[in-house]
C-alpha cells in the first residue's frame, strides 16, 4: 500500500446514546418528525455542497441468509429513483414509491471456485493492519478483509491463479508460518438482489437509489416496522464475500447527526456531547481505509461508530455538531487515533495494551478519577496483586456506580472448552482439536492492568492468547481488565472460572461514562479531551493536517 495523506478542503455543516442510548431510542419517532419538517432544505444543501462525503456500509452482509430482506421507501410526498443496468446492459431509470429487495439464489452455468489465501486472522482491524504491514515488508502484497473476523489476505489480483496461491502457501508453510492457508469454496449458485416491479422480477448486482428530497427510509428484515431514515443516495453493491452491502453516501456533518446521539446519548451534558462530536469527526476522517476491499469506508456498527442516519437525531446533539463545526483533535499535525469506549473500569489503556503496532504517545494509562486515588507509578497494575486490589475498589472513580464499571461472570469448563475450540478452529490453530481445559492463568499484564498474555493448559499442551484474543475466545470477559478466580462448586473439583473485572470495551482513550461525570462536574469539552488524550490539540481542519499516515 502506498503511503496515504488525505487533506480536507472544506467542511459544510448542518444545523439543527451507551448509557443514554435507550432514552435516545425512545425519542426516535418524535425526533425524526422534527428533523424532517424543519431541516429538509439544509439537508439537501449539505449533500450538494460538502466536499467531504463518506461511504458508510449500513447493511454489510445482505444475502448472507437466503431470507434476507430490505425495504426502501420514499418519505411523504416523494418518490424513489432506481438506476441499474437493463437486460441489454443499457442504463435504466425507474421511479417507484418503495422497493422490497429480496435474495434470489441463481444457479451458475457451471460450478465456480472461490479461493483466497488467508495469511492471518485477528480480533480487530488495528492488529490486522499491523500484520498487513509486516507481510508487505516481506514482499507479499496484501489486503485487509472482514468476512467475519478480521483477516489479512494475499492480494487477489496479484495471486490470481491456483498455482500462484498454492506456491505462496507452500512457501510460507515451509518457513514455519502456520496461520497461512487456502480458503476454498465451490460455488454452484450465487445470491442476487431481486425485486418485483410491474409484474416482472429483476435481478441486479448493483442498484443506485436516490430521492428528490434526498432522504430514504430503510427497513431491515421482515419484522422491522420502524425503519431508519438516511440522507443521501444508497447503493447496493457486491462485497468481497459473495454477498452485498447497502452503502450510504453521506456528508460528514450529516453523518455525525446519526452517530453522536447513538454513541453517548442525546441528553448528555453539552460538554460531553461536544467532546463526543469532535472525537467522532476525527475518528471518521482517520479511518476511511477500513473497508477499502469492499468499496466503502466505514461501517455503521461498533467496528467503527454506531450510525443510524437521522433516526435519533436530536436538537441537543445537532447543537453540539454546529458548535464544533470543522474541529478535530490533532497530534503533531496529524489526526489522532480517536478511539474511545463505553467504560474503562477506572483506568484507560495504552494503544499497545490492546492492539499491535506503534504506540501513540497520547494514548496512555490514566486513572479515571479527579482525585489521586491510585498511583500507577508506584503501584503498577502489571502486578497481579495490585490489579486485584484495584478491581476491588469501588469508590472515587468517574465511572462509579455505572453498571459495567465492575462485573463478575462465571463460566463452566465445558463452556470455556467449547468457546475456545470455536475460536481456534476459526484461526486454523493446530491445537484446535484439544478436548479438555486443565487450567487457565494470566501470565503477563500491562501497566494499565490489561491482559497481554493468558496461558490455557489443555490435554494437547499449552495455548497462549494475546490481548484482545482473550475477549474473542471467551464470552464472559467484556474487557481485558480482569482477573481469574477458580470456581469449585463442590469444594473439590474445578468447575470453571470466574472472570472478575471492570469496564466494557477496549478501554483506550475517552471513557464515555467518565466524560459524562466530568461534564456534570463542570469540565469543558476541551478539558475532557485533554484529560483523556494528553498532549493533543483541538484545531479546525485545514490543508496542513494529514488524516492518516502508514505507520
Amino acid at each position: 500500500m502506498q503511503k496515504t495523506t488525505c487533506i480536507l478542503r472544506q467542511i459544510f455543516t448542518v444545523t439543527q446514546t451507551r448509557d443514554g442510548r435507550w432514552l435516545a431510542y425512545w425519542w426516535r419517532t418524535a425526533v425524526t418528525v422534527f428533523c424532517l419538517v424543519g431541516l429538509t432544505a439544509d439537508i439537501r444543501a449539505s449533500a450538494v455542497g460538502s466536499d467531504v462525503e463518506l461511504k458508510v456500509g449500513i447493511v454489510q452482509r445482505f444475502g448472507a441468509k437466503p431470507d434476507d430482506e430490505l425495504t426502501l421507501k420514499a418519505t411523504a410526498g416523494d418518490r424513489l429513483t432506481l438506476q441499474f443496468l437493463a437486460g441489454n446492459m443499457e442504463p435504466q431509470t425507474v421511479s417507484v414509491d418503495s422497493i422490497k429487495l429480496q435474495i434470489q439464489m441463481q444457479p451458475l452455468p457451471q460450478p465456480e471456485v472461490e479461493e483466497r489465501v488467508v495469511l492471518s486472522t485477528h480480533p480487530n482491524f488495528e492488529t490486522a493492519e499491523d500484520s498487513a504491514l509486516q507481510w508487505r515488508a516481506k514482499g507479499i502484497e496484501v489486503e485487509i478483509a472482514q468476512p467475519r473476523r478480521w483477516q489479512v489476505w494475499a492480494k487477489r489480483d496479484v495471486y490470481k491463479t491456483p498455482l500462484l496461491r498454492r506456491l505462496l502457501v507452500e512457501s510460507l508453510q515451509t518457513e514455519g508460518v502456520r496461520t497461512a492457508h487456502l480458503d476454498t469454496q465451490i460455488m454452484k449458485e450465487e445470491p442476487k438482489p431481486s425485486w418485483v416491479m410491474d409484474g416482472l422480477r429483476y435481478n441486479r448486482k448493483k442498484i443506485e437509489i436516490t430521492s428528490e428530497k434526498n432522504m430514504i427510509q430503510v427497513f431491515q428484515g421482515k419484522n422491522d416496522k420502524i425503519g431508519r431514515i438516511f440522507v443521501g443516495p444508497l447503493k447496493i453493491q457486491p462485497n468481497a464475500y459473495g454477498t452485498y452491502t447497502l452503502v450510504n453516501q453521506v456528508p460528514l456533518e450529516t453523518y455525525l447527526r446519526g452517530v453522536v446521539p447513538n454513541e453517548i446519548g442525546a441528553l448528555a451534558p453539552n460538554a460531553a456531547l461536544e467532546a463526543q462530536t469532535i472525537l467522532a469527526r476525527t475518528y471518521a476522517l482517520r479511518n476511511l481505509r477500513r473497508f477499502a476491499i469492499d468499496g466503502y469506508e466505514l461501517s455503521a456498527d461498533i467496528h467503527c461508530q454506531v450510525y443510524y442516519g437521522l433516526s435519533g437525531a436530536f436538537p441537543t446533539t445537532d447543537k453540539a455538531i454546529a458548535a464544533t463545526k470543522g474541529l478535530a483533535i490533532v497530534y503533531k499535525n496529524e489526526l489522532i487515533d480517536a478511539v474511545y469506549s463505553s467504560t474503562n473500569g477506572g483506568v484507560s489503556a495504552s494503544f499497545r495494551d490492546v492492539w499491535n503496532g506503534p504506540d501513540r504517545p497520547y494514548l496512555r494509562p490514566i486513572v479515571d478519577a479527579v482525585s489521586n486515588i491510585w498511583d500507577l507509578g508506584s503501584n503498577s497494575l502489571a502486578n497481579e496483586q495490585n490489579l486485584r486490589q484495584f478491581i476491588n475498589l469501588q469508590k472515587g472513580f468517574n465511572e462509579e456506580g455505572k453498571s459495567l464499571f465492575r462485573w463478575r461472570k462465571e463460566t463452566s469448563l465445558p463452556d470455556l472448552t467449547q468457546q475456545l475450540q470455536k475460536f481456534l478452529k476459526d484461526k486454523k490453530h493446530p491445537q484446535a482439536n484439544f478436548q479438555t481445559i486443565q487450567s487457565m492463568e494470566v501470565t503477563q499484564r500491562s501497566a494499565s492492568g490489561r491482559i497481554l498474555t493468558m496461558v490455557i493448559q489443555t490435554n494437547k499442551g499449552a495455548i497462549e492468547l494475546h490481548k484482545e484474543e482473550v475477549r474473542s475466545a471467551f464470552m464472559a470477559p467484556i474487557s481485558t481488565l480482569f482477573y481469574l478466580e477458580p470456581v469449585k462448586k463442590d469444594k473439590q473439583t474445578l468447575w470453571g472460572y470466574a472472570f472478575v473485572g471492570g469496564g466494557f470495551g477496549h478501554g483506550v482513550g475517552l471513557s464515555q461514562n467518565g466524560a459524562l461525570q466530568l461534564a456534570n462536574l463542570g469540565w469543558s469539552s476541551e478539558q475532557i479531551l485533554n484529560f483523556y488524550y494528553p498532549g493533543t490539540q483541538i484545531q479546525p481542519l485545514n490543508d496542513s493536517i494529514s488524516f492518516w499516515k502508514e505507520q
